[in-house]
């Protein structure tokens, strides 16, 4: 049984029906304001036009290239479209070495493009032409589908020369630069675009794309009517766009203070961007870890975790000196691990602590604090995701999902419909549906209907 204190501890985590009606309408509150040229300026959620309004039909056909920027990783794809439907998928992936997250933007785009050259001579491309969708998942301003200037960096990136700058030059200048691949970038997205296009290749009804990974952003099908900041011409062929929600900054101007806890302040303080992307940072897996950390130190001080143990100052002072020691993909594992023998969540307290047996008490205390910590975030995320779906003017909506915290929490998606079922309107039907190869895919699809349409 759960000790009554434990429940007290976590209490700040756990969402009323007030609390998640009050988020979910100043969300959509910000969402209106993104739109609009008046008070974009000062809307966190900014709502950018990505300029994508052709989706995938599933009959495109051809070689693309994909190149998807997000994180410490970065993957390569080559898609083979075949029509009905049908796609192959070939993509490794390389690693952006720590010294380039942080060093000059130039350096970074060179890297990327020499990783770029290896591919297409691994795949014997290299005389071909390629049509590239450059996926780049950080907030954007885009002037136009291959435009796209870097507002700002997030995800433990850092590079000078970069911000401001528009990211697709910066690509196709490192590509020329070597003169070895005759690469063409057409269009620049991010991760929630490429998820989109991605699900409504397979599925038209989808007008919604979501990551919850180690970011966390949207991005939705919108009249053009309602997209101020969308340029004239786009809107006399036209009647939808995609537009990304950037939804990681709401609550910068204050909306959430009043469902943040002592630990969501703590993680920001500490963070590199401090006072920024506050829903991310309840959100997403760059912080969820960090989260759990924070509530532990808490839970050893109160005693009410390894109570049996006199090492607890020894458990406190490794949580202390590590913000990372705590993964975020233990969560996953703990909420997942069988009641009563808890093999997994066992193995994770001896790796973390070096304890060699938890009680199974320990384990259900850990357990409930990881439930509360992502069973908030998954309600913040649904909160998000009823006001976009409220807002497309499809009744059917699909919901495109991806990213590491969503796809490998067991309970995620569950925990989400619970949240969609009280909050999208009675008229519309929804559903959710798990990105395959999810955002690479997605910008190979963007590239394929940018070259369609010229």
């Amino acid at each position: 049984m759960l000790d009554a204190e434990v429940r007290e501890l976590m209490q700040p985590f756990v969402l009323s029906d007030y609390q998640v009606q009050e988020v979910y309408s100043r969300f959509c509150l910000e969402v209106a304001r993104g739109l609009k040229r008046s008070t974009h300026p000062q809307a966190n959620v900014k709502c950018f036009p990505t300029y994508v309004q052709d989706l995938p039909t599933g009959d495109e056909m051809g070689k693309f290239l994909a190149l998807d920027l997000g994180g410490t990783n970065f993957r390569v794809l080559l898609v083979s479209l075949k029509g009905h439907h049908d796609a192959t998928v070939d993509s490794q992936i390389y690693a952006v070495p720590k010294d380039l997250m942080v060093g000059p933007g130039v350096e970074l785009f060179d890297h990327i493009a020499g990783c770029l050259a290896k591919f297409v001579e691994k795949h014997d491309m290299k005389t071909a032409y390629l049509p590239l969708g450059f996926t780049f998942s950080f907030p954007c301003v885009q002037l136009g589908l291959k435009e796209g200037l870097l507002v700002r960096w997030t995800k433990g990136f850092d590079c000078p020369g970069v911000e401001g700058e528009d990211v697709g030059r910066m690509l196709h200048e490192a590509i020329q630069r070597r003169g070895d691949a005759d690469i063409a970038v057409v269009a620049i997205l991010n991760d929630t675009t490429g998820t989109l296009m991605s699900c409504a290749h397979r599925n038209a009804d989808c007008r919604l794309g979501v990551i919850v990974g180690t970011g966390c952003n949207a991005c939705y099908v919108e009249d053009v009517e309602n997209v101020d900041l969308l340029q004239a011409e786009f809107k006399r062929t036209k009647r939808q766009v995609i537009v990304n929600a950037e939804w990681g900054a709401f609550g910068e101007g204050g909306q959430l203070d009043f469902v943040r806890t002592e630990y969501d302040r703590e993680v920001d303080e500490k963070s590199i961007n401090r006072s920024e992307q506050l829903f991310e940072k309840m959100t997403a897996g760059m912080y969820l870890g960090n989260l759990v950390r924070l509530v532990l130190l808490r839970a050893l001080e109160r005693r009410l975790i390894f109570k049996q143990s006199s090492r607890r100052p020894e458990f406190a002072s490794v949580l202390q000196k590590n913000p990372e020691v705590f993964e975020t993909r233990y969560i996953s594992e703990i909420e997942d691990d069988s009641f009563p023998e808890f093999a997994s969540t066992r193995k994770i307290v001896k790796q973390v602590f070096g304890l060699e047996k938890a009680s199974v008490e320990d384990c259900q205390t850990l357990r409930y604090i990881c439930e509360c910590v992502a069973k908030r975030a998954a309600t913040l995320v649904a909160i998000g995701v009823s006001g976009l779906v409220n807002r497309t003017s499809n009744r059917r909506v699909i919901v495109g999902m991806d990213g590491s915290v969503y796809r490998y929490h067991p309970k995620f998606d569950a925990y989400m419909r619970q949240t969609l079922q009280k909050l999208v309107k009675a008229d519309k039907e929804w559903d959710i549906m798990l990105s395959e190869d999810g955002s690479g895919r997605g910008a190979a699809l963007v590239a394929a209907v940018a070259s369609k349409s010229k």
